[in-house]
């Protein structure tokens, strides 16, 4: 779709010897047969003495027996999941000119590549690596790619897409385009071109048919890249063809006890992305997925959830199940490939803190929206991490959602009207919606089961909707 030059890119070489090692030690790079992104651009760094690397969380030590590495930062418009990808590959060279090791980037980690031997693999005294099916991870054979196979299948099937533009800790704060719309956007694309790999690794590319450049004119160029690529999909994807985020309202609480693991696990099985879950705090500041401050309408027995300890709760005879934890509720739902829509009910300092260390701890930050009918809750949030995703919730038709999600830098509103008119959907009128999207904020909706109105609100190019029945948004 966009212009194949790579329009932009200052293409200058600085210093013509480092370019021509860049060159000479380049990778062959085997990708699954159906792959259908390859790389386009290489941003190369040369050492000749150790460092830190400028593009990767992590140094480069140079052993006795190395005269220079070179790291290749590896550019990809698109991730299976997410708008862009860049992986690396660091190949090591003796004084002879002898590549004699070899490490490459791992799920944001990395890797020496062996395979069990000491020998690492090498064409031609160049690294022969094998990619990941869409997601580009490097491995030194097979086996570490088919070991991943599950996960790799979703990633490639129905969660295409999901994480929208990607801003890694790198750009934070220099790109500027992870915004609900664009997220929409990259999740409408990506799902169209989700696949299913076929694990034979036959589709050879040497990396030297990809543009060399210096890092640091590969890195100034990103950032106009990312928001070239959503303009362009902004005016080719219009409003009631974009992907809608399925939320399964307190998970599939039609068929399962609400915020139970079980509501979770069939909101998976349903097709959801998200599962909105409710939060509180215990008396002893533990977060636990759970809506009213009462445990009698759900669980039958006297008491608040407030008062009582984690261990107290845990100990509780309910007989409809126990309480899940916040930690509990993470751990389930990232082995599901659930995002996480938290609506806050209640929080204290010292719980909201052990939410945002669970979430740093399983690295599921960017796979949260934070909701609340209570502002300050998320001025809070925004407050602690600039980078979270927000949402405000309120009932009244005729608030001001713009000017509300403003004062508190919400990123998305949520209005509950699901008992506000027949058919709720004509609440949102034109101007609503276009005030709304000329702030850059998403729209989430009420739980909604009726099929016509989830239609409706479709057709208005909403970024999602909850549904006790997750099925009816698919």
């Amino acid at each position: 779709m966009l212009d194949v030059c790579l329009q932009g890119l200052d293409r200058a070489v600085a210093s013509p010897s480092d370019h021509e090692i860049a060159l000479r030690y380049a990778a062959f790079i085997r990708f699954d047969a159906k792959e259908p992104f390859l790389p386009s651009v290489v941003g190369y760094s040369v050492f000749r003495e150790s460092g830190s690397s400028a593009s990767f969380p992590r140094d480069i030590q140079l052993k006795e027996n190395i005269a220079f590495a070179i790291e290749y930062a590896i550019w990809w418009d698109w991730d299976i999941g997410h708008l862009y990808e860049l992986e690396h590959i660091w190949a090591y060279v003796d004084g002879d000119g002898v590549l004699v090791d070899i490490e490459a980037s791992w799920h944001g980690g990395y890797n020496r590549m062996a395979d069990g031997e000491e020998r690492f693999p090498a064409e031609d005294n160049r690294p022969a690596l094998y990619s990941e099916p869409g997601k580009h991870a490097f491995a030194p054979s097979p086996r570490w790619l088919l070991e991943r196979k599950a996960k790799t299948l979703a990633s490639c099937g129905g969660h295409a897409g999901k994480r929208g533009v990607h801003v890694t800790p790198l750009f934070q704060g220099i790109i500027h385009d992870r915004k609900p719309l664009n997220n929409r956007l990259v999740h409408t694309y990506l799902e169209r071109l989700r696949f299913e790999p076929s694990f034979d690794f036959s589709k050879e590319f040497d990396l030297r048919e990809a543009i060399f450049v210096p890092w640091r004119q590969l890195c100034e160029w990103i950032p106009r890249r990312i928001s070239a690529w959503v303009e362009q999909l902004r005016h080719t994807i219009p409003p009631n063809q974009r992907r809608v985020l399925r939320i399964a309202h307190r998970g599939a609480s039609a068929y399962a006890r609400e915020n139970s693991a079980e509501a979770l696990r069939v909101a998976a099985e349903l097709g959801a992305d998200m599962v909105e879950i409710d939060i509180r705090a215990t008396a002893d500041d533990v977060p636990v997925v759970i809506h009213d401050s009462s445990l009698r309408r759900v669980y039958g027995i006297d008491g608040n959830v407030s008062d009582c300890s984690m261990d107290e709760l845990r100990g509780l005879d309910t007989k409809r199940g126990k309480i899940m934890s916040f930690e509990e509720a993470v751990r389930l739902c990232r082995g599901l490939g659930l995002g996480l829509y938290l609506d806050i009910k209640q929080l204290s300092a010292r719980s909201a803190l052990a939410l945002m260390e669970t979430l740093d701890a399983y690295h599921y930050l960017q796979d949260t929206i934070f909701g609340s009918f209570r502002p300050d809750y998320l001025a809070h949030v925004k407050e602690a991490r600039s980078d979270a995703q927000t949402s405000i919730l309120f009932n009244a038709v005729n608030i001001n959602p713009v000017k509300l999600a403003q004062s508190i830098g919400a990123d998305y509103v949520h209005p509950c009207w699901e008992n506000r008119a027949e058919q709720p959907h004509r609440l949102l009128r034109p101007e609503w919606i276009e005030a709304v999207r000329e702030a850059e904020l998403g729209i989430v909706c009420w739980h909604e089961e009726r099929p016509s109105e989830i239609a409706a609100l479709k057709a208005l190019g909403v970024d999602a909707i909850c549904s006790d029945k997750p099925e009816l948004l698919v």
